[in-house]
């Protein structure tokens, strides 16, 4: 049996541990149709705590619906990319004549791959209009999904959402979800759309239960015939802290050092597993999400670090010797960042499993 654990970014993971029934209004919306609230949905949550993955389930339901879907990060442009998306749509379910050669077709995703002309320009309202009124007459319709919201100007996540409530009005058949770091979406909450916006679903994804993140080792390694006492499951969940990406990182770590046993494991080689996940958690996760900080930022984190729990502004404001404007403006920039959260009245800790420990070290 194959390493059932996927610790890649985005990677759908074996099983969905602690998000049962989070998805269920967004697929009672599917067969409703225009206008059902799970149509519109902000997913938030820390890094790494699920958010692509939810994406990602949420596009399989779509088109296991029979609707055709969009997927796209929220790099610079990314408007114009969903425009052609949809035109290269219109071109192969319309009527019309093709603009253009199609090099690949899945029919159950809608999925193409096209030589698109870079002198065609997309009107992007008329070119979505046109594509739901031919999915709605085929009875179906389109979800666009849009992840790290974070990571582009409002401008165009504005411009998205505001085409959607225009489709939305006129009683076409779109879903929009969005993914972000928490700070990211209130601050799209405040843009001239969020009227509109205000009204999506919110999942706020947060860690899983130990105790679940034990009981899914278990099924999983009891599938593959390897015999692993609770104890030493509980303490490969307990190092995930209930976090998805380490989740899969132990895993597969676990199951590698199974595979080398003869599928049982010892307290060795689950603490062996755990380390590797540790290490690797760090450079993908913590040293990533360190990379564009400045100076200032550093020494902010570095003295939060220095408490066993969550800070306060005033512990920190002593260490980094700055007064309580300077500390909450840098609060308020690792809080967007997605590097902290607020954790209890005017107090903030790590929002990333490892950091703490990373910058102690």
């Amino acid at each position: 049996m194959q390493n059932p654990f996927k610790p890649t970014a985005g990677a759908t993971p074996p099983a969905l541990i602690g998000r049962a029934g989070l998805l269920d209004e967004f697929e009672y919306g599917l067969q409703q149709g225009s206008g059902a609230p799970g149509l519109l949905t902000i997913i938030t949550g820390s890094r790494g705590i699920g958010k692509t993955v939810m994406l990602t389930t949420a596009e399989n339901i779509a088109r296991d619906h029979g609707w055709a879907v969009i997927s796209r990060t929220a790099n610079p442009g990314f408007l114009a990319r969903i425009g052609d998306d949809m035109l290269r749509l219109v071109d192969e379910l319309g009527d019309g004549p093709p603009t253009r050669k199609i090099t690949a077709f899945s029919a159950a995703g809608f999925g193409l791959t096209t030589q698109l002309p870079p002198e065609r320009a997309v009107d992007w309202r008329r070119t979505g209009e046109s594509l739901l009124r031919i999915l709605d007459a085929k009875g179906t319709g389109l979800l666009i999904t849009v992840d790290e919201i974070h990571a582009v100007d409002r401008t165009e996540i504005s411009q998205l959402a505001s085409d959607v409530q225009h489709f939305i009005r006129d009683g076409l058949p779109i879903g929009l979800i969005f993914a972000g770091l928490p700070a990211a979406v209130s601050d799209l909450l405040n843009e001239g759309v969020a009227t509109f916006l205000r009204r999506a679903d919110r999942i706020n994804l947060h860690e899983a239960a130990v105790n679940e993140v034990t009981a899914s080792y278990r099924e999983l390694f009891s599938a593959g015939g390897a015999s692993i006492p609770d104890e030493l499951l509980g303490r490969a969940a307990e190092a995930t802290a209930g976090y998805p990406f380490l989740i899969q990182l132990v895993g597969y770590y676990l199951w590698i050092e199974a595979d080398k046993a003869g599928w049982t494991l010892s307290d060795d080689a689950v603490g062996t597993a755990i380390a590797a996940a540790e290490r690797r958690n760090i450079q993908v996760v913590v040293e990533s999400a360190l990379s564009d900080l400045s100076g200032k930022d550093r020494d902010f984190l570095k003295a939060m670090s220095m408490q066993d729990g969550p800070s306060t502004a005033s512990q920190v404001g002593q260490i980094i010797k700055s007064k309580p404007n300077v500390v909450s403006k840098y609060r308020n920039r690792l809080i967007a960042a997605g590097l902290i959260e607020i954790a209890g009245y005017g107090k903030f800790d790590f929002a990333i499993p490892g950091l703490r420990q990373y910058l102690r070290s």
